[in-house]
């Protein structure tokens, strides 16, 4: 590695130390809109134009884009929230051990939100002026479905986006991510009545009973062959062990494989929801499944073979997956974009207390970026102009 490129990579980690070392869960606002303001001085020093889209229960969302090209080719979309409680950075502070890096968000993306920052650097450095023809997506809540971005994002990616480049990061083993599963997240709350288990339990009615018969029913949906899976993941309830639970909670965590199944799965899981085993409590269902697969369509296809072509040229073999967790690649996919997900760098434990980094891979991913960014605005402005003189010959 020569001097130059190692201190680019030197300043790419003190960057991504700054970033991992600022809580930003998906609930705190204050630490997201603070990774945010870190990023914008980045993008505002290549010449970017930032609009801010404010949020009041979440982070606020960031849409980028140069004043010189007024319909940009590529949207690149990264998230800046992570799943961890505030405090977290404090406890487990970014650290370098041999050739990897460590803390809560270090893959899952912060690594990510770097690696775009100076791919465009780079671009802006060599000035090939396709740096100037991608419009960037910075959100705050993907973690938790992006409940307040998805209308964002599917409205600039509708303004003549040709490409969408998701920034999640790689497989372990390199791979990007050419389909997922789609997902959702419903919540059953439980009311039933409160007595003393010991003195008059036959005047109480069991919330935690009647949770207990929806979670065996709501596994039992589970379809693992077909690609349908459903979790209760997280429960809650009861007041005291000798009170019969008033009150008991489950957050119900869905998986499909294909569109036509997010209708079919979710009118099971409010069938099943619609009727108490235990009598005299009530249930109420809230949530949906928001977001749907992303298909390998032809459009995909086509679009891996071009970031296979442009790893080859970089010495890289670049292969793809599919994946059964969710991103904001569903939603580009889903418009009909030709969309490629997992373009960060490679890392792994994503979302635990062993999330890594794998350094190498932070100029390989890079550059791929930059080479990819390159050829694809390229490939558009080449056709543009081919159809000017077509039309005017």
């Amino acid at each position: 590695m020569d001097g130059n490129v190692r201190r680019i990579e030197t300043e790419m980690l003190e960057l991504i130390e700054k970033l991992v070392n600022t809580d930003s869960g998906s609930y705190y606002k204050k630490g997201i809109d603070q990774v945010g303001k870190i990023l914008c001085h980045y993008f505002q020093e290549l010449g970017y134009k930032i609009k801010t889209v404010p949020q009041e229960e979440y982070g606020n969302h960031y849409v980028i884009q140069h004043p010189e090209v007024s319909a940009p080719e590529i949207l690149l979309v990264a998230h800046m929230d992570t799943v961890f409680e505030t405090g977290t950075a404090a406890l487990r502070p970014f650290q370098i051990k041999g050739t990897r890096a460590y803390g809560p968000g270090v893959i899952d993306m912060k690594a990510s939100l770097v690696t775009v920052i100076y791919a465009l650097k780079q671009l802006k450095r060599a000035n090939n002026q396709a740096y100037k023809h991608v419009k960037i997506i910075l959100n705050s809540d993907e973690e938790i479905g992006s409940p307040s971005s998805r209308a964002l994002i599917e409205s600039e990616a509708a303004k003549g986006i040709q490409y969408a480049l998701v920034m999640e990061p790689a497989r372990k083993d390199g791979s990007i991510v050419t389909g997922r599963k789609g997902n959702g997240h419903y919540i059953i709350e439980i009311k039933g009545k409160a007595a003393h288990s010991g003195i008059e339990p036959e005047k109480g009615r069991s919330a935690i009973q009647e949770l207990a018969f929806k979670i065996v029913k709501l596994h039992a949906l589970n379809d693992h062959e077909h690609g349908i899976s459903v979790n209760v993941g997280m429960i809650e309830g009861g007041d005291a062990i000798n009170t019969i639970s008033a009150r008991a909670v489950g957050h119900i965590d869905v998986r499909v494989a294909t569109v036509e199944q997010i209708e079919e799965v979710a009118h099971k899981i409010e069938e099943v929801c619609s009727v108490s085993d235990v009598v005299g409590t009530k249930i109420d269902l809230s949530g949906n499944i928001s977001r749907p697969p992303m298909i390998k369509n032809k459009q995909i296809t086509e679009l891996f073979e071009i970031v296979k072509e442009v790893g080859k040229e970089l010495n890289m073999e670049i292969k793809d997956t599919k994946t059964g967790g969710g991103s904001d690649a569903s939603f580009t996919a889903a418009m009909g974009i030709p969309t490629i997900d997992g373009l960060g760098p490679i890392g792994g434990n994503a979302h635990s207390e062993k999330e890594y980094l794998e350094i190498p891979s932070l100029m390989e991913r890079t550059e791929l970026l930059v080479k990819l960014i390159h050829r694809l605005v390229d490939e558009k402005l080449n056709k543009r102009k081919d159809s000017y003189i077509a039309k005017s010959s």
